[in-house]
C-alpha cells in the first residue's frame, strides 16, 4: 500500500479527493508508492497561488499529477465553458489546471537540482463521481489517457494511475527519443530525493504570515526523522515510544494509525483527555476500519451509558470500566491492532483490563503501539505506569525520542528552567528566532486580568490571528480567562473544545484539558501557588503547549527564584 502525506485525509476535503486517498491508501498494488495530497503551490506558473490535489510518485513509473473533480455534473458548453456541477461557468480546463500544477512542481524540482532526466511526469484529471469518458467529447485539449472517472474504481485505483503514467510515458518517448531508450525513473534514490523536497509543502500547508511559513518549513523538516522511528520498530508488534512533550509522539500515533488502517485491518486510536480525543476522531475520520477517541468517550459508546449529572471519579473510574469490561467480555469488540497516545494517564489497572479486551491478543500478545511521557506529564497521579505495562506486556520494547520539534528553542529553555526538567531535551529541530517568552508579573486578580488583555493584544499586533491564540490555566474555575472583565477581549473568548478553532475568536481552557495539543501562541495564566499538587507537571505540560510564542503570567513569589 502507498504511503500517504499527510497520513490521514481531513472531513473538509472534497468527497472524490477523500476517494481517491482511501482507495490508493489500501490498494496493493500501489505498494512502495508516495503519494502527496493537497499540496499549495505558492509561485504558480500562471496565477497567484494554486494546488496540486494529488503527486504521485512511483518508483521505476514516474510521477503523476493529478487533479480532482468530484461533481456529479460535468459539462462543456458550446462557447468553450466548463460547467462543473452548480459553480458558475469558467473558461478554465481542468486539464490547464493539472497542466498548470505539473509545471510549477517541475520549475521548483529544478530550481532544488533534482535531475528529472529519465523520468516520466504527467498530468491527469479525475472525475470521480461521472463517467467522464463517455460524456465528454475527444479534444485536441487533452488527450483519453489523460482522463479518468468513476469506472476506474471497479478496476482499481492504483491501476488507473498506472494507465497514467504507462501511456504519458509512451507519448514523451514520441518527441523525447531519450525516454524510450531508457529505464523509467524515478530510482528509489530519486524518489527519496523527490518525497524530501515536496513534503514539507504538503504536510503542513502554509499560511499567509512569515511566522506560519517559517515554522511549517522547520517542522516539516523533522517529520522527515519521526517517520524513521516507526520504520525502526515496525518488526516489533509490541512498542512503547517515550519522549518529553514536543517530540512527535502525537504525529507519530496518527501516522502509525494510518500505517495500520492501509493494511486492512481494524482498530483502535485512543487516548484519555477529552480534547485530545476529539482531535484524533475529527483528524482521523475517513481511515477505514480506525475508530478514534478518548478511551472514555468509546466506553460510553459500547456500553450505551450516560454520565450521571455531575458524574465524579467513582462513575468514570469505577461503575463505567465495569459495564464496559462486561460488555466486552460479552461481545467480539476486539479489534486488530491498538494505539493509545499519551499511555501514562490510562496505565491504571482498571483502564488496562479495558484496554486488554479490545485488542485480539490482549496487550501481551496483541498489535499494541503507546506513546507516551512518564517522566513529566503523568497529571493523573498514576507514577508508576510504566512499571505496570511492563507486568502487563512482558518484553514490551521501549523507543525513546529526545529531540523536541514543536517548540522554538528559547522556549524550550524555558521550559527546562521553569519546571526543573532534567536532563533536559537532546536537541532542537526548529531554528530559534530570537523572541524571548514574555512574563506577566501580577499582584492581584485585577492586575492580572488587565495584563491578560494586553498579551493577548500583543500577540496580535505581532501577526498572529486570534484564532492561533490559547489562554491556558491550572484551574477550572476562576481562572484569569473565566473571571475576564476587560471589554475588548471578553467577547472575543471561546472554550476550547479540541475542535477547529473558531475564526476570530481567543481559545481558552485548563492545561489538563489542553494536554496532548498545541497552538502557535499559549498564554499560561494564574500561576501563583506553587503549593498545588503536581505543580511542576502543570507547569512543564502547559509552558510547552506553544510552538512559537510563550507569555505567561505569574507572581513573582511563584516563579522569580527559578529565573534567577
Amino acid at each position: 500500500m502507498a504511503r500517504m502525506i499527510p497520513p490521514l485525509i481531513g472531513d473538509d476535503a472534497a468527497p472524490g479527493e477523500r476517494l481517491v486517498f482511501q482507495r490508493l491508501a489500501s490498494d496493493p498494488a500501489s505498494e512502495g508508492w508516495t503519494v502527496l495530497h493537497s499540496l499549495d503551490l505558492a509561485k504558480h506558473v500562471r496565477q497567484v497561488q494554486g494546488e496540486a490535489d494529488f503527486v504521485v510518485i512511483a518508483p521505476g513509473r514516474g510521477v503523476a499529477i493529478i487533479e480532482i473533480k468530484s461533481h456529479e455534473r460535468v459539462a462543456r458548453g458550446e462557447d468553450g465553458q466548463w460547467l462543473l456541477g452548480n459553480k458558475p461557468p469558467t473558461p478554465r480546463s481542468p486539464f490547464q489546471q493539472a497542466s498548470g500544477a505539473m509545471h510549477t512542481i517541475l520549475a521548483y524540482l529544478r530550481g532544488k537540482r533534482i535531475d528529472l532526466r529519465g523520468i516520466p511526469v504527467v498530468y491527469g484529471v479525475w472525475f470521480t463521481h461521472v463517467r467522464a469518458r463517455a460524456i465528454l467529447p475527444p479534444s485536441p485539449e487533452w488527450h483519453s489517457w489523460q482522463l479518468l472517472d468513476r469506472d476506474d474504481f471497479r478496476t482499481g485505483a492504483a491501476r488507473a494511475v498506472l494507465r497514467l503514467l504507462d501511456k504519458g510515458r509512451e507519448h514523451l518517448a514520441k518527441h523525447i527519443p531519450a525516454m524510450a531508450s531508457t529505464t523509467p525513473g524515478p530510482d528509489e534514490t530519486t524518489a527519496k530525493a523527490l518525497v524530501a523536497a515536496l513534503r514539507p509543502r504538503f504536510e503542513l500547508g502554509a499560511g499567509s504570515a512569515d511566522l506560519r511559513r517559517n515554522r511549517n518549513a522547520q517542522l516539516s523538516a523533522f517529520l522527515r526523522e519521526q517517520y524513521e522511528a516507526l520504520d525502526a520498530m515496525e518488526g516489533n508488534p509490541r512498542v512503547l515510544f517515550t519522549g518529553p512533550a514536543g517530540s512527535g509522539k502525537t504525529f507519530l500515533a496518527f501516522e502509525a494509525a494510518r500505517r495500520e488502517a492501509a493494511t486492512g485491518k481494524s482498530g483502535w486510536l485512543l487516548c484519555y483527555n477529552r480534547a485530545l480525543g476529539t482531535y484524533l476522531r475529527d483528524h482521523s475520520s475517513g481511515a477505514p476500519g480506525l475508530e478514534a477517541g478518548s478511551l472514555h468517550s468509546i466506553m460510553l459508546r459500547i456500553t450505551g451509558l450516560q454520565p450521571p449529572e455531575g458524574a465524579n471519579s467513582d462513575f468514570w473510574q469505577v461503575n463505567l470500566v465495569e459495564a464496559s469490561l462486561e460488555r466486552l467480555l460479552d461481545g467480539d469488540l476486539a479489534r486488530d491492532y491498538l494505539i493509545v497516545d499519551e499511555i501514562q494517564d490510562l496505565s491504571a489497572p482498571g483502564y488496562l483490563d479495558v484496554l486488554d479486551l479490545m485488542v485480539k491478543g490482549g496487550l501481551a500478545g496483541g498489535r499494541c503501539l503507546l506513546f507516551g511521557d512518564f517522566e513529566r506529564q503523568a497529571l493523573y497521579g498514576l507514577h508508576d505506569g510504566r512499571n505496570e505495562l511492563a507486568t502487563r506486556i512482558p518484553g514490551l520494547v521501549s523507543y525513546t525520542l529526545t529531540a523536541n520539534c514543536r517548540n522554538l528553542p528559547r522556549i524550550g529553555a524555558a521550559v527546562e528552567l521553569l519546571s526543573g526538567m532534567s536532563p533536559g531535551y537532546r536537541k532542537f529541530r526548529r531554528q530559534d528566532d530570537g523572541v524571548q517568552p514574555r512574563y506577566y508579573w501580577y499582584s492581584n486578580p485585577d492586575e492580572q486580568g488587565q495584563l491578560l488583555s494586553r498579551a493577548v493584544r500583543e500577540l496580535r499586533d505581532e501577526g498572529f490571528e486570534l484564532e492561533e491564540i490559547v489562554i491556558l490555566s491550572p484551574r477550572r474555575s476562576r481562572s484569569a480567562a473565566t473571571q475576564c472583565k476587560d471589554q475588548w477581549l471578553r467577547p472575543l473568548l471561546a472554550e476550547a473544545k479540541g475542535t477547529v478553532a473558531p475564526k476570530g475568536r481567543v481559545r481558552y481552557t485548563t492545561i489538563h484539558a489542553f494536554k496532548g495539543l498545541e497552538a502557535p501562541a499559549v498564554i499560561v495564566t494564574d500561576i501563583d501557588d506553587p503549593s498545588v499538587p503536581g505543580f511542576e507537571a502543570l507547569l512543564y505540560t502547559g509552558l510547552t503547549r506553544p510552538t512559537d510564542r510563550l507569555s505567561v503570567l505569574a507572581t513573582k513569589d511563584a516563579l522569580a527564584k527559578k529565573l534567577l
